[in-house]
């Protein structure tokens, strides 16, 4: 376990995985805050400061959160006093880029992660899945679309954490409490 006595995880899956499901639940069981890309950067605007700004910019335009940027934001959110003691991040990192970048802000803090977990789940279970939720984006060609930039981008830190012997798979394609009791089973491994 890292210093401070928390968990520090990194959870990563496809879209429509059940990462912030599974987030939420494990972080009221561990009593850590789950901490998703998206809920980072509407608090970083919310805060009215000179990053908050430079974010809403950003989002306002329609544009991707560069690395740097991200950074920035990452380390803030990071730095509050209820992620010291562990956090569960979700969506981030999603690059091997962005990973080296979370282990030197981490290292600057005397922290490392204790576990990647990575929900596993077949793609067309994906797809039923998001199908399932009728959002207006969420035609078939458009998840097929992000699950291809998903495999891109994102799956190369499965390999990532799995060189570092950081990575614990978990199926992901059970039932919601079952699911959580693996996660749980494996986070008591790593602890």
């Amino acid at each position: 376990m890292a210093t401070g006595g928390g968990f520090y995880v990194v959870l990563l899956g496809a879209p429509g995985s059940g990462k912030g499901t599974q987030a939420e639940r494990l972080a009221t069981a561990l009593g850590v805050p789950a901490i998703s890309t998206g809920e980072m950067l509407r608090e970083a605007v919310a805060t009215g400061t000179e990053l908050g700004a430079r974010v809403g910019g950003v989002m306002a335009a329609g544009d991707l959160v560069d690395d740097g940027l991200m950074a920035e934001v990452v380390a803030a959110r990071l730095g509050q006093t209820d992620a010291r003691g562990g956090f569960l991040l979700d969506g981030y990192p999603r690059t091997p880029g962005q990973a080296e970048t979370l282990d030197r802000l981490l290292a600057a803090n005397d922290v490392r992660i204790d576990a990647v977990l990575y929900l596993d789940v077949p793609e067309e279970e994906l797809v039923r899945r998001a199908l399932g939720r009728k959002r207006a984006d969420d035609r078939e060609a458009v998840i097929r679309s992000r699950l291809a930039v998903y495999r891109e981008k994102t799956e190369p830190l499965v390999a990532h954490y799995g060189e570092r012997g950081l990575l614990v798979k978990v199926d992901g394609n059970r039932t919601m409490d079952a699911v959580t009791r693996s996660l749980l089973e494996a986070l008591r491994k790593v602890g």
